[in-house]
């Protein structure tokens, strides 16, 4: 049978905000058990005093501070350039067997322009194609026999350098789309390699996120 402990719990791990505005004392208790005795009430299906709910909060120990890590600040601290790309397309196709023979055509034609911005993505039904807005009918053509699942246009890269080892530091990832959730930056794609991380927003929103990213550095 649950507790209230293990309810409390439940709902604060769903809501990191909420967890980490805890960790940091910048939560009313009262107030905060107040909001959770209906959840609570209902998770246990019967009703729940605030005050034993304010209590397992206070009680509860969450997770320490990814930030805090002395090695994390320095990784952070040490991130490199950061390049901004602009008039961005984002194909979705249903992955085939044809589906690498028409993603080679697009690279033999891009590969003549290296101002091109491009970067493919394949999951285990479908694979994205994120390429510069010029290469739309392009793109279209070579891909005529593929089963189409979505196009996303007017959108903007964010490419981060990370330092060498980067995979090695725990929270890294989890800093970056905090700092961006916290603003309210919606992420449309994430596309990584070892040792650079790329987000790609809408157009509206790309002066907003590079902010944010340029903030962490500081």
């Amino acid at each position: 049978m649950k507790t209230i402990a293990a309810c409390v719990e439940e709902l604060l791990v769903a809501q990191p905000f909420l967890e980490e505005a805890l960790s940091r004392n910048i939560i009313n208790y009262s107030a905060l058990a107040e909001e959770l005795s209906k959840p609570v009430g209902d998770m246990l299906r019967k009703p729940v005093k605030t005050g034993a709910i304010m209590m397992a909060l206070r009680r509860y120990n969450p997770p320490k501070d990814l930030g805090s890590s002395p090695r994390l600040k320095r990784i952070i601290k040490n991130l490199g350039d950061i390049t901004v790309r602009s008039n961005l397309s984002d194909f979705t196709f249903q992955n085939s067997n044809t589906l690498i023979e028409s993603h080679s055509k697009i690279l033999e034609h891009i590969n003549l322009n290296a101002n091109v911005f491009y970067a493919f993505t394949r999951g285990i039904l479908e694979s994205n194609i994120i390429v510069s807005s010029s290469e739309k009918q392009h793109v279209l053509e070579h891909f005529k026999n593929e089963k189409q699942k979505g196009i996303k246009e007017n959108l903007s890269a964010i490419s981060i350098s990370l330092p060498e080892n980067n995979s090695k530091v725990t929270g890294l990832y989890y800093q970056i789309f905090k700092r961006l959730a916290w603003e309210g930056i919606a992420l449309y794609e994430v596309v990584s390699t070892t040792n650079e991380f790329t987000v790609l927003v809408e157009d509206d929103l790309v002066d907003k996120a590079f902010s944010v990213i340029k903030k962490l550095k500081s």
